[in-house]
């Protein structure tokens, strides 16, 4: 009863979270649309001082309602599957992909106001796809293969076919996830070890500290010797 609760809570605020933040999205479009204000300016400039504000503001931002649909439904569903699985450093690689995808945007991308929450869903795409395989969590790389299935499509949206997208953007995000994936992957979920895994490797370290363990090369030797002294 106890679990079936703790199971309970734990999908409710994976669902929250990302919940939340899609309101959020959803609220900044909406204030413009009402007070008839446009907030592309405040998008990332990239390598002006004008620009920097973007860092921050940028993946708030979007275009049109097609623009934040098209962001809000994967950011439920990646979000969900990055606090369900990921808990212990969720907001930790959720922050770093808002924060360093605008970042390397500004750094590096065309001269032009880049807006839109895109960047922060690849950088969860990447994450979950790789970190399973990392990992060797079965139901981690379950995860991923699904993230796969569901999302696979977007790895054309990091090159350069349209220009009216900010395939620099999605780039940028790409990458990200993959650095975090790699310098996370000692934390979060880790794959089980088995008892009868652990026991065969501690049978091993007491063969090796007994001198027991011989490797192929060394049992032919020894065989080799023992052939000569019997044939004296």
């Amino acid at each position: 009863m106890e679990s079936t609760e703790l199971d309970k809570k734990r999908i409710f605020y994976s669902v929250l979270f990302p919940l939340i933040l899609v309101v959020v999205l959803s609220m900044v479009k909406l204030i413009e649309w009402n007070f008839g204000l446009d907030f592309a300016n405040y998008g990332v400039l990239p390598r002006t001082v004008e620009g920097v504000k973007g860092i921050f503001f940028a993946p708030f931002i979007h275009a049109d309602a097609t623009h934040l649909f098209n962001n809000s439904i994967p950011l439920l569903i990646l979000g969900f599957s990055l606090f369900y699985f990921y808990k212990p450093i969720a907001w930790r690689v959720l922050f770093l992909s808002f924060l360093l995808t605008s970042l390397y945007t500004w750094i590096s991308a065309r001269y032009s106001y880049h807006i839109g929450a895109s960047g922060v869903v690849y950088s969860l795409f990447s994450f979950l796809l790789i970190s399973g395989f990392i990992r060797r969590h079965m139901q981690l790389i379950a995860m991923s293969f699904l993230v796969a299935f569901l999302y696979g499509s977007l790895i054309w949206g990091i090159l350069p076919w349209d220009k009216e997208i900010s395939w620099e953007g999605h780039f940028w995000g790409f990458f990200v996830g993959i650095i975090l994936s790699i310098y996370y992957r000692k934390e979060g979920p880790q794959r089980k070890e088995y008892v009868w895994e652990e026991e065969e490797l501690e049978q091993e370290d007491e063969s090796r500290a007994r001198g027991e363990w011989n490797s192929d090369a060394s049992q032919i030797l020894a065989d080799y010797e023992y052939s000569l002294k019997k044939e004296d």
